[in-house]
C-alpha cells in the first residue's frame, strides 16, 4: 500500500452500506422520498430511519416531514456539506483501490486459444 493512503480517512458516517446508498442515491436526484429510499436500498422503514438520522445529525442530508392528503410524507436531501463529504469519501476509496497494484492478467493469443486452426 502507498504510505500516502490512511484508512482512518473514510468517512465512517458514509461508510455504512445503507448510508452509503442513500448519500450515493441522493447525490444524483435533487430530492428522494422515503418509501422511494426504502424500496430501492431494500431496509426496513426502522433501520432507513436510523441511518437517515445519522447523516442528518452529521449534516449531510436534510430530512423534511410534510403531509399531503392527510398522508405523510418524509423527503430527504443531500446538503453541499454531505456532497463534497460524499466527493471526499470517493476520492479516499479511489486513493485505496490505487494503492493496490493489481495487474491484470495477460490475455492468451487468439491462435492460443484456438481461434487460428482450420476445420477438417
Amino acid at each position: 500500500m502507498s504510505a500516502g493512503f490512511d484508512v482512518n480517512r473514510i468517512d465512517d458516517v458514509i461508510h455504512g452500506r445503507i448510508r452509503l446508498g442513500i448519500v450515493s442515491y441522493l447525490s444524483t436526484v435533487e430530492a428522494a422520498d422515503f418509501n422511494e429510499l426504502k424500496a430501492l436500498l431494500e431496509t426496513t422503514a426502522g433501520n432507513l430511519s436510523v441511518h437517515l438520522r445519522k447523516l442528518e445529525e452529521a449534516g449531510y442530508v436534510t430530512v423534511k416531514k410534510s403531509f399531503l392528503s392527510r398522508k405523510s410524507l418524509t423527503r430527504a436531501q443531500i446538503t453541499k456539506t454531505g456532497r463534497a463529504a460524499f466527493l471526499a469519501y470517493l476520492n479516499e476509496v479511489r486513493a485505496l483501490v490505487d494503492s493496490h497494484s493489481i495487474k491484470k492478467p495477460e490475455l492468451p493469443s487468439a491462435a492460443a486459444q484456438g481461434q487460428g486452426r482450420r476445420r477438417a
